[in-house]
């Protein structure tokens, strides 16, 4: 008769340890892809987050340093006397003791004047608070007429008293851009038939006089043109 010995089977306490120790690594290592993948997707989060604050912080600073250069003074701009997109004269009359911006476009401009009036579309927000004016000249007039220009102005959501597009006798607006201002333009005599005009914004003083150009289609014209904006500010307060 064979004989069993009975009783508990205890483990030992080494092999509890080791048994711990084995879940522990793999709660560690089921834990780990958590909490990278977090990590990860903070970081893409903060990533554009911080590029932008640099990117305004750089430009703040840019305007910063151009604020301190001088402004230049390039002429007087002549008396003139057209008419607003309400139908309405305006000239150098409205625009006595004030800071004002000008260019020169026309509505059914194929090239560069949607940007140029985009370009002053974007000073209306930064110059809210100030009395600046916007001006838009049309070298093609005899289309351009008050109910035409006041299509384009709210197509641009022009602020209404602040921008304002005028129209008049083609010779005295290219009189206007050639003597008065020193730009280029034609009438539409070349080969294409279209007026031939600056890509200049410019940028005129309270006494009248042009204190800046700036080239519309360069990604820093506005950056510079602020600047100086705000400097005449400074230097000739209401």
């Amino acid at each position: 008769m064979h004989e069993f010995c009975r009783g508990k089977l205890t483990a030992s306490p080494a092999g509890v340890q080791v048994s711990y120790r084995m879940n522990t690594t793999l709660a560690t290592i089921n834990q780990t892809p958590t909490r990278s993948g977090l990590a990860w997707k903070v970081t893409l989060i903060l990533i554009p987050i911080i590029t932008l604050g640099m990117l305004l912080w750089l430009r703040n600073l840019e305007v910063s340093a151009l604020r301190q250069r001088t402004v230049s003074s390039y002429g007087t701009v002549p008396a003139f006397q057209l008419t607003n997109q309400n139908g309405q004269p305006f000239g150098s009359g409205q625009l006595a003791g004030k800071i004002w911006i000008a260019d020169f476009v026309y509505t059914t401009c194929p090239g560069p004047c949607p940007m140029i009036s985009g370009r002053m579309s974007e000073l209306q927000k930064p110059l809210e608070k100030s009395d600046v004016h916007l001006v838009s000249f049309s070298v093609d007039p005899k289309k351009d007429t008050p109910a035409v220009l006041r299509g384009y102005a709210e197509k641009l959501q022009a602020e209404p008293g602040r921008w304002d597009f005028l129209t008049g006798p083609t010779a005295a607006i290219y009189k206007l851009s050639h003597d008065g201002f020193k730009l280029a333009v034609s009438d539409g005599s070349d080969a294409q038939g279209l007026p031939v005009h600056s890509t200049r914004m410019i940028l005129v003083d309270r006494h009248g006089q042009i204190r800046g150009y700036y080239d519309a289609t360069e990604p820093e014209a506005i950056t510079k043109l602020l600047a100086d904006t705000n400097h005449l500010l400074r230097e000739q307060p209401k």
